[in-house]
């Protein structure tokens, strides 16, 4: 399985409709950590119906599927921005979904999936687990699955945010991407890699959760030992291959933050711009912080917040 430019392509018209246009900001002046020399930009697709970028994954696999596959309802297992965007698009085509959600999924997105309309099951203490009891279910009852990271589908959809931002801005010379199971970063690199070659692309992981990063590392996809950050969007155990390919094929490196740098970003973000965002969603602006890219001196840098949230709310 690999994904190419023509399905971004065709993706970016299936999800029209669905998912926004998401803007693009360019911050400055502002306080550190964005601050100095380079030029940035954000691309909010926290602002997205579902509250992810994951909705251009879901919307696409969604308008894919044939009629009697929508028939029989959705199921998956997520994080819960996967579990929101498919509940969105299933919707959007009159389908019910099910949801798998490991408990350290925080109880707003749960509860959020219920009001939709979704049915949530809570299963296992991290992704993984949720993903097998999804998987069983899918067999036990007919029902179609839908792959949060390692579907073709899925990637190309995602890709449509990097098409999208380099339209807005032509001169991106950096691009930092945070990486869960990677079907984001695949996507985005794979687009960038058709239309700007010279673009540098960086995934951005929690240590706590350092999989593809590993994986990119070890040559094949491997299997952490255990979990430890708090950004349960960014921390499946294990990628796969379809994601892995693409992620060496097109795009510099990884370079990982820890979980006070990506609270303190999202801090930044509330603070400085009014942006809501997860801890994972802020992954960018933290390797920045931390100083984790180099080569930024008179650089254009995208940074994708990919995913709203209220960890960088601090009350009065």
């Amino acid at each position: 399985m690999s994904v190419t430019f023509a399905d971004i392509q065709a993706a970016a018209g299936r999800i029209a409709g669905v998912a926004r246009r998401s803007p693009v900001i360019e911050v400055g002046p502002s306080r550190a950590p964005l601050a100095g020399p380079a030029r940035f930009f954000l691309k909010l697709d926290c602002l997205h119906p579902s509250g992810s970028f994951k909705i251009r994954g879901a919307a696409n696999t969604v308008a894919s599927l044939p009629a009697a596959d929508l028939a029989r309802g959705l199921v998956t297992a997520s994080g819960g921005n996967h579990g929101l965007a498919v509940t969105h698009a299933a919707a959007a085509r009159g389908a019910p979904a099910v949801i798998y959600l490991p408990t350290s999924t925080p109880a707003a997105k749960a509860d959020k999936l219920r009001a939709l309309g979704a049915e949530v099951v809570i299963h296992g203490p991290v992704w993984d687990a949720a993903n097998a009891a999804a998987l069983d279910r899918a067999e036990d009852d007919g029902l179609t699955y839908v792959h949060p990271f390692a579907d073709p589908r899925v990637i190309a959809g995602q890709g449509t945010a990097a098409v999208e931002f380099l339209a807005d801005v032509p001169a991106l010379d950096v691009l930092l991407i945070a990486v869960g199971g990677g079907g984001l970063l695949a996507g985005v690199a794979t687009a960038a890699a058709h239309l700007k070659p010279s673009l540098r692309v960086i995934g951005v992981e929690p240590v706590g959760a350092a999989t593809l990063h590993d994986s990119m590392a070890a040559g094949r996809p491997v299997q952490l030992a255990e979990i430890t950050t708090r950004a349960g969007s960014l921390a499946p155990r294990q990628s796969t291959s379809v994601n892995l390919n693409l992620i060496q094929a097109h795009c510099e490196g990884i370079v990982l933050v820890d979980d006070a740098a990506m609270l303190a970003a999202a801090r930044w973000l509330w603070a400085e711009l009014g942006i809501a965002a997860e801890m994972a969603a802020a992954a960018g602006i933290a390797a920045l912080a931390e100083g984790r890219v180099g080569g930024l001196d008179g650089a254009q840098v995208g940074v994708l917040v990919c995913g709203a949230g209220a960890d960088g709310i601090v009350a009065a």
